[in-house]
Order: C-alpha cells, then structure tokens, then sequence
C-alpha cells in the first residue's frame, strides 16, 4: 500500500509539472518561465520568451527603440557602428556606457537585409534578437541558424515619420515588460505634435483666417498657404553629408510645425536628381534661387560643407532673400541611423519658434530640446548635440 502511494505521488507531481510549472525552454535550450505568442512587425508569427534577461539589437534603430524603452540594462552587446560613431544619436550620447558591452558585429547601413556575425552574436548567449530592416526569409534563415527567437521591428519609410514606429513600440515593450512605457513614450510624442498643431493654426487664424464652414475646407487649406512664409532646409544629410542643395520634400519639423515647404510640391521632372529612399532630392541652385524662399534652415550635418562653399561662391548666397533679410537658422541633422524621433520634435518647436513667435514665446528651443531628450532618451544631452552641430534654431551669421 506504501509503495503505491509513492507511485501515484511521484506521478502527480509529474501531471503537474508537465501542466503548469514546468519551464519554458527556449530556442537555445535556455529556460524562461513565461512565454508570449507575438506577430512581427513583417507579419512572422512567433512564441518568444517574456521580459527576457539579455536581449540585442541588429539594424539602423534598433537600439533607438529600446533606449525608448528604457530596456537598455538588458543589452548583452551592441554593434561596432553604435561605438565607433556615437554622433548625432541622442540614445546613444545618453548612455556612453553601453560602448563596455561586447561587440555583436559591425552593423550600420551595410549591413542592412544581410546575415549578422554569427560567431559573434553568439558569443554573447542573448535570449532574443531584435533587427529591423530585414526580410522574412532572411529573419527565419538566421533564427534557424542560430536557434535564438528573431523578432522584427520597424520605423516604417526610410528618413520619415511612421505610426508603425507606434506599434513596433508595443510589440516590443509587450515582450520586455515596459508596456506602461511604451504607451508613456507615444503619448509624450501626441502630445507634442498636438501642441505644435494646435499653436501654430491658432497664430494663422490671429492672423485673419478664421474657421469656415466643413464644406471650404480646400479653401480654408489655401487660404492658409497663402498666408505662410516659404521655407527651405538645405544640407540634410543622405549617406553622407551634403550641401546646400539637399533636402527633403516631406521634411519632418517642417511638416510638424506647419510649415510651407516650398520643395513639398515640386515636380520630378524639375529636380536635378531624386535620391532612391523616401523624400530626400537635390535641387540646382538655380532652381532654389527661382523659389527664392523667405526662410533658410540649415542642417548641422551639412553646415561646414555650407560653409565652405559659401566662402567659394558669397554671390549665389548674397541674391537669396532668406540671407539677405537675416532669416537663415540652424537645425540639428535627425537622420542618423534612422529616425531620432526626439531630434526631429526638438527641431519643429525650434521652427515653430522662429515662424509663430508670438505663440510660441514661452518656448526655449535649447531648454525644449534637454526636456525631450531628458523623456526620451533619459538624459539632457543637448549640449554635446550642440557641440558637432550648432545651436538649435541659432541664426545663421556669416563671418
């Protein structure tokens, strides 16, 4: 009778386990006590571990996003890129710290849509890989090969603003357990967009343009327009830094601080190239003296190019009006291994600043700009932003 009571409790305690406490083991043969069944960002359905302890991240952002988070305590390595180039990233000057972590391979552009360093990624033993940018077939290739949990993120177009950043955001803080930050960060970049909406449409209506019936909307639109000053915004950077004659049809600030962006509209056909990712041309400057726009924002990637070249030909810049009325400013570049986000909300509050002054006259675009980044990315780095790119909406003097 004893022996049989041994039996059945030796495999009752073996139902149980196999039912609810038994771990969870991982792609690596690691154990978890939790597991969650997701959906990528590129559509790829997978069971990954819950709040995982040692994560990283492959691809432009990927560690943007985290940093975001605030997850980055669970990095097990990071790419060479993010060390050997720490310009222009707020996530990163907030956390120099992260350079000590083991290298996981050498990422940055190049290494877009193509096979990671195995061997090295491995060496770091993570419990889930994030990547953006990458193909199914390639994200299922490498999961394979390295038996580890491949979750997919994305940022949406190239050099753009896309909600889908939202939902990789809350696919992410799901798996890490920051949900309540997720939702925090996305309610934080609302809120700013909401403002500089609501303000800036306020100053036009102050200005004479007062709300009309649903039905003239379009016409309400180009009253509006009309009313705007142009705007130009030169030396944006496309792999690598450029001149005056770069920019973006569908620039970020500009559009967030309702802005006229005189290239918005322009025809291809006009347009001495088109570059091959989202917005971003090059315009003779012929074509911008044409336009001959009432206010020059300059990018910090591309101001000592401007620089120079204003040096070699002061006449080209003397006929353009923005320069001769002193209505030329500078803007922090945003487009650095992707989207920063908080670069390009401090930059529109910076142009909403210098177009909407009256609304806008308790803003201090250096002081906004630390406020951002502080939420963000966890520290004030404006200054160190400063230091390679200029001040933030400083005016442009040619000395």
């Amino acid at each position: 009778m004893k022996k049989i009571l041994i039996i059945c409790f030796i495999t009752l305690i073996a139902s149980l386990n196999s039912i609810s406490f038994l771990p969870f083991i991982g792609f690596a043969g690691f154990a978890l006590s939790e597991t969650l069944n997701i959906t990528d960002m590129i559509g790829r359905n997978l069971t990954v571990p819950h709040n995982p302890e040692k994560i990283i991240c492959l691809g432009p952002g990927t560690l943007r996003l985290i940093v975001y988070l605030d997850a980055q305590d669970k990095l097990a390595g990071v790419e060479n890129m993010e060390k050997l180039n720490p310009r222009g990233r707020p996530y990163w000057l907030a956390n120099l710290e992260l350079s000590k972590l083991p290298s996981i391979g050498p990422g940055g552009p190049a290494s877009i849509n193509k096979k990671p360093d195995l061997e090295a990624v491995l060496s770091v033993k993570p419990d889930l890989i994030f990547m953006t940018q990458t193909e199914v077939s390639l994200a299922d290739q490498i999961q394979k090969q390295l038996n580890i949990p491949i979750v997919v993120l994305s940022y949406g177009a190239f050099a753009t603003f896309d909600e889908l950043i939202y939902d990789s955001l809350r696919l992410a803080g799901r798996i890490l357990d920051r949900e309540e930050r997720a939702e925090a960060v996305i309610n934080f970049i609302e809120s700013a967009r909401k403002e500089l909406g609501q303000k800036t449409v306020t100053d036009l209506q102050n200005k004479g343009i007062k709300d009309i019936d649903d039905k003239n909307t379009q016409d309400k639109k180009s009253m509006q327009e009309k009313e705007k000053p142009t705007v130009y915004v030169g030396g944006i950077g496309m792999r690598g830094s450029h001149g005056i004659e770069s920019s973006e049809k569908s620039y970020l600030p500009l559009k967030w601080a309702n802005a006229k962006n005189i290239v918005a509209n322009i025809a291809d056909s006009q347009l001495k190239d088109m570059a091959s990712e989202g917005s971003h041309i090059f315009i003779d400057k012929e074509k911008l003296l044409s336009l001959n726009p009432d206010f020059i924002f300059i990018d910090g990637g591309g101001l000592k190019l401007i620089k120079e070249d204003i040096a070699k030909k002061p006449e080209f810049y003397n006929a353009l009006k923005a320069f001769q009325n002193k209505k030329v400013y500078t803007l922090l570049p945003f487009n650095f291994y992707t989207t920063n986000v908080e670069t390009a909300l401090a930059n529109a509050f910076s142009v909403a600043k210098i177009l909407y002054p009256e609304q806008f006259k308790d803003i201090d675009p250096e002081k906004k700009c630390d406020e951002i980044y502080t939420f963000m990315v966890g520290k004030p780095v404006y200054e160190a932003m400063k230091k390679d790119f200029g001040k933030i909406g400083g005016l442009y003097e040619n000395h």
